[in-house]
């Protein structure tokens, strides 16, 4: 698996790998367990098994990059096919793209709850920062964590201070994020990740603590992290496109009544350092559900429409997601 952290190498990726006819796919994934959906469904090669169902070899590549802004670019320069990033990244280019190449979610990843840890013990609500605060996410202003923030500076502050406290914050890979926390003596103090780091920042470092809960911010459990592709991709391959649908949909089966070797599955797949127990605790977790069905999401979308942040307003989720009977339940 191959790490691309520049959306120019993305770009010129594209020149090399037009745009193909059904039976191939290209999946761009970023890191941590809200990609597990995605490790079952590489390890027990379940896109190539539904394709097969469908009279269809399926050949699937896989990339591996770091922020929602290098995962749109890469979607929109035909580089990949299916992106993995946050709703807020998926509106941005649902957004950007209404029209023209029609972005849309294709799936959730799953309902988890985002942290956003300091290791500042004065720091014990978004009030608390300030000059003195580096907040680490994916990718500044545009990836999910960010938006989850602005939501937050919003309900503290007001819609017109919105976008207050991002000038604390920077784009970093939640590895080095994690990284830096837990070792401490770098300007990084805080990062609103993903598990399982935020969980490892918790158990690592004694002065971690949880400022920020995404679920407060949202309402309740919430879909962070989801899927989406451009409307030519569905149209062009419905096979294909049918046959990940129902890969998902199996892989989200298996991991519920299997855990442990879904944990198994993850530590294989990603070959990530993480402790088993505190991992087979995240997947455990009754916050946490593996549905591939998108929930609570409406409300960041009206939020950011609101503050202008996105020009189209939607009038539900059904706006920003395909209509596919594999999300059909969603919100």
């Amino acid at each position: 698996m191959f790490r691309f952290t520049a959306a120019a190498l993305a770009l010129s990726l594209a020149v090399a790998n037009p745009a193909q006819a059904e039976g191939r796919i290209r999946i761009a994934e970023q890191f941590g367990v809200v990609y597990l959906l995605l490790n079952v469904v590489q390890d027990q090669q379940l896109i190539e098994k539904q394709g097969k169902k469908l009279g269809l070899d399926i050949k699937v590549e896989r990339t591996q990059l770091s922020g929602g802004s290098a995962v749109n670019d890469a979607l929109l320069s035909g580089a990949i096919d299916i992106a993995g990033a946050g709703v807020g990244p998926l509106l941005t280019i649902w957004d950007r793209t209404n029209g023209k190449q029609n972005v849309k979610g294709v799936a959730s990843l799953g309902s988890f709850p985002y942290y956003l840890v300091s290791t500042n013990p004065k720091v014990k609500t978004i009030a608390d920062l300030s000059e003195k605060d580096r907040i680490a996410l994916p990718a500044v202003t545009v990836s999910v964590q960010s938006r989850i923030l602005q939501y937050a500076a919003a309900k503290q502050w007001g819609d017109k201070e919105f976008a207050r406290l991002d000038r604390y914050t920077q784009t970093l890979p939640h590895p080095d994020a994690a990284a830096a926390l837990i070792a401490g003596g770098t300007e990084i103090n805080g990062h609103f990740g993903n598990p399982p780091f935020q969980e490892q920042e918790l158990a690592g470092n004694p002065n971690a603590h949880i400022v920020l809960n995404s679920y407060d911010v949202l309402g309740g459990p919430s879909s962070a992290t989801v899927l989406y592709a451009t409307e030519k991709f569905r149209n062009e391959n419905p096979k294909t496109y049918r046959a990940f649908t129902a890969a998902l949909a199996e892989a989200a089966q298996y991991i519920s009544r299997n855990p442990e070797a879904a944990a198994d599955t993850y530590l294989r797949v990603s070959k990530a350092r993480v402790d088993r127990e505190l991992l087979l605790k995240i997947i455990r977790n009754p916050q946490v559900n593996f549905s591939v069905a998108p929930q609570n999401t409406y409300g960041l979308a009206q939020f950011l429409y609101r503050v202008g942040a996105i020009k189209k307003q939607p009038a539900s989720w059904r706006d920003y997601f395909f209509d596919d009977p594999v999300i059909a339940a969603g919100s």
